[in-house]
């Protein structure tokens, strides 16, 4: 991994986890794929997670054939990108499957110049605990690896605090993406990275609690001795919409708990935060539409050319849009819409 990627990923920023920009026809659309990339450079972005949930894992198959060529695209937006602003920008790619698919993953996203594969526990309902954590030592031999706890809503796996704990002494482990929508695994998690001692970087990506997360120090005493853990950024398929506001938003979180001022108004905000993700996230309907509810944000704004996924069924809700207007009514200063409409003509 790159040394300021790492020590970016350690210090802590806002990534994005890419949609993917399709055409009508359901072919990939890289005049769009290309235009969001910009976008979440141009908000402050500081790094890109690619091929992961809201980017569909239906990409996964090589029978779709789109996992290389959006990899390659946001490797090239991120090099221009690079060159021009002199900024590092960190690269994920998702990487999912039995270990002998994840490592091949692995190894096209070494090829392509990616710091690290995010490493999906989905769809694997045959391997256990010791599988994983098997398929894990395996990838992080070609990469290192960010682990994932995905919700179970979406298709992951209850994993116990002992596989944490297992996960977290993989040398090339280098991040974990907490997102199992759920305080008690959450708090698994924190402890078993806290009590290794290692400098793994804690990324949430709880939607539903986004600010809450950023916000608080978690402490976990034992044997007399307080360790403490914090969120070092969020990986959010959340923060691929409204990017520029999340952006502003991280830099003053991280403030408040640096500073340990953590005023009413920004536990409001949190609030104000896990409304906005129930619109585009769609949990009253099990988050059907939780992609759908992204891209429809992101065509709302110009920057997709609509909302078609690959599956059928990823499609938004009855009554979605409706909710999506409303917080976007409710809560104008937290979307982005006038970035956008600023600077959209010059990232096209």
């Amino acid at each position: 991994m790159r040394k300021e990627a790492l020590s970016l990923l350690q210090s802590g920023t806002v990534i994005p986890a890419t949609p993917l920009a399709l055409t009508a026809d359901k072919k990939l659309d890289e005049k769009h794929q290309r235009l969001l990339m910009r976008y979440f450079l141009n908000a402050g972005a500081g790094g890109i997670a690619s091929g992961v949930h809201s980017t569909q894992f239906e990409i996964h198959d090589p029978k779709v054939g789109l996992l290389a060529p959006v990899l390659e695209i946001v490797t090239d937006e991120v090099a221009i990108f690079e060159a021009a602003t002199g900024k590092t920008i960190i690269k994920i790619a998702g990487a999912c499957g039995p270990a002998s698919q994840a490592v091949k993953e692995a190894e096209l996203a070494k090829k392509l110049g990616y710091d690290a594969v995010l490493l999906s526990p989905g769809g694997l309902p045959d391997i256990d605990e010791a599988g994983h954590l098997t398929r894990a030592r395996a990838v992080a031999e070609v990469m290192p690896v960010v682990g994932f706890s995905l919700q179970r809503a979406v298709g992951g796996p209850a994993l116990t605090y002992k596989y944490w704990e297992a996960i977290s002494e993989i040398e090339n482990l280098v991040a974990i993406k907490t997102a199992p929508f759920d305080r008690y695994q959450t708090l698994d998690i924190l402890r078993a990275v806290a009590w290794s001692g290692r400098s793994i970087a804690m990324y949430t990506g709880n939607d539903d609690t986004i600010v809450t997360d950023l916000l608080t120090e978690f402490s976990f005493p034992r044997n007399g001795r307080d360790y403490t853990i914090s969120f070092a950024g969020g990986l959010l398929g959340h923060y691929s919409v409204w990017t520029k506001t999340h952006v502003d938003m991280f830099a003053k979180l991280r403030q408040a708990r640096e500073s340990g001022e953590i005023s009413a108004e920004l536990l409001t905000l949190a609030a104000k935060i896990t409304d906005m993700n129930a619109a585009v996230f769609d949990p009253s309907n099990g988050f059907k539409g939780c992609i759908s509810g992204i891209h429809e944000v992101l065509h709302r704004q110009g920057l997709m050319a609509g909302i078609w996924c690959l599956s059928d069924h990823e499609k938004l809700s009855p009554g979605q849009a409706r909710e999506l207007d409303r917080v976007c009514a409710m809560y104008p200063e937290l979307t982005d819409d006038d970035f956008v409409q600023a600077n959209i003509g010059a990232w096209s």
